[in-house]
């Protein structure tokens, strides 16, 4: 299954996240606008980072922006899809804010016992490790899906936690698809089992 050009089962295009009222107020030009700007530049033969720099550099696009009409103008051209990278890998992402403090989130993907309990039957290979700020491990779950994972943890003033998590290096637009609804339903899972317990 791939993406659509609605966005499909892969999740939404940047177009469709970002109005181009929005856009326009924070750029100069709606996407329309930015489309025929970059057509006229020839960026359909330009690489991702090529367009983000032209966008920065000769029109004062600042990074945020820059990137969101580099992506929209990819996927309206037919350059990536909607969950592809700029490298032609799949990814996804989701995030949660946990009642609990970094060390016990980190603890929650790191401890096997932990882990099972919210993330039953993935096995996570350590990469690297930052105490209460970050994960790199490779993913695998019981289907024999593989992948990299990312975590990344901000603690709030209030002891809650802000989670980030990247599932990188997907097979394809489908798994993008499966993996985006599996974290979203893992991470509200790990959210209560760390809130209800101290």
């Amino acid at each position: 299954m791939s993406g659509t050009r609605d966005g499909g089962a892969t999740g939404r295009r940047i177009t469709e996240k970002v109005s181009a009222d929005a856009l326009r107020g924070a750029t100069g030009r709606d996407w329309d606008g930015w489309f025929a700007e970059l057509d006229a530049w020839g960026a359909t033969r330009r690489t991702h980072t090529e367009i983000a720099t032209h966008l920065r550099e000769e029109h004062g696009v600042d990074g945020w922006y820059a990137q969101s009409v580099s992506v929209g103008y990819e996927q309206e051209r037919g350059m990536r899809e909607v969950g592809q990278s700029s490298t032609g890998d799949w990814n996804t992402s989701g995030s949660r804010t946990v009642g609990a403090p970094p060390d016990r989130v980190l603890d929650a993907f790191t401890d096997p016992g932990v882990r099972e309990r919210w993330l039953p039957g993935v096995v996570l290979t350590e990469r690297s490790r930052q105490p209460a700020r970050s994960l790199s491990a490779g993913f695998r779950d019981a289907s024999g899906e593989a992948g990299r994972l990312s975590v990344w943890l901000t603690a709030l003033p209030d002891g809650r936690t802000r989670l980030g998590v990247g599932h990188e290096k997907l097979a394809d637009a489908a798994a993008v698809a499966a993996y985006k609804a599996f974290w979203k339903e893992r991470l509200a899972v790990l959210k209560a089992l760390l809130e209800e317990s101290p």
